[in-house]
């Protein structure tokens, strides 16, 4: 691997392009998504290793793997994700104000409001991977971080709930949200693990 773990814009881009193209299924993930999941990698206080998760970028059945022209190219798709997420680990540790999640943006009602939806279903998948050491959290008085991206990214969620995401003005609000909660997220999971 690259001994520099942050991505060049050529890089972001070449990665981008690969998940963008035919070679991906309708299934696999855009970067906003698998940004969303390797936070919540990077979040979690539990080791995931990059088997675990690399085939969920491409979708939920084993089959819907690219089919890559070459080992060389499947290690460097696989190597600029898991750069990616070293990145993200990075910035959580040394400036965490300054993480950034990848959120799309759009016009409406003349306005720019972010789309948070498909980083939040990626972040939700990444919970997934360590359901029980998640619930410790949503079972913590802190639960209250997690709901903006529950609201946005669960695969379903109460019918009560809808009215709080139903027009991009609230969805926008609740990125927002998420903006802030990340650092928060990160600093309980870290409290915790200098407390035991």
């Amino acid at each position: 691997m690259s001994a520099d773990p942050l991505l060049t814009d050529a890089e972001f881009e070449e990665l981008d392009n690969f998940l963008m193209s035919d070679r991906c299924g309708d299934e696999s993930m855009t970067m906003d998504a698998l940004h969303g999941m390797l936070t919540a990698i990077a979040v979690c206080p539990d080791t995931v290793a990059i088997e675990e998760w690399l085939h969920m970028v491409w979708g939920p059945d084993l089959e819907d793997a690219p089919a890559f022209t070459s080992p060389q190219e499947a290690a460097r798709i696989s190597e600029l994700m898991q750069r990616m997420l070293k990145e993200i680990s990075l910035t959580l540790q040394i400036a965490p104000k300054d993480f950034e999640p990848l959120f799309c943006e759009h016009e409406w009602k003349g306005k720019q409001v972010l789309d948070a939806e498909s980083w939040a279903w990626g972040f939700m998948e990444g919970t997934g991977l360590r359901e029980e050491t998640w619930q410790t959290l949503w079972d913590a008085p802190e639960a209250d971080l997690l709901r903006p991206i529950y609201l946005l990214g669960a695969e379903e969620i109460e019918e009560e709930e809808m009215a709080l995401v139903d027009d991009p003005a609230k969805c926008h609000k609740l990125a927002l949200e998420i903006e802030s909660a990340v650092e928060k997220i990160y600093r309980y999971w870290r409290n915790k693990i200098t407390k035991h």
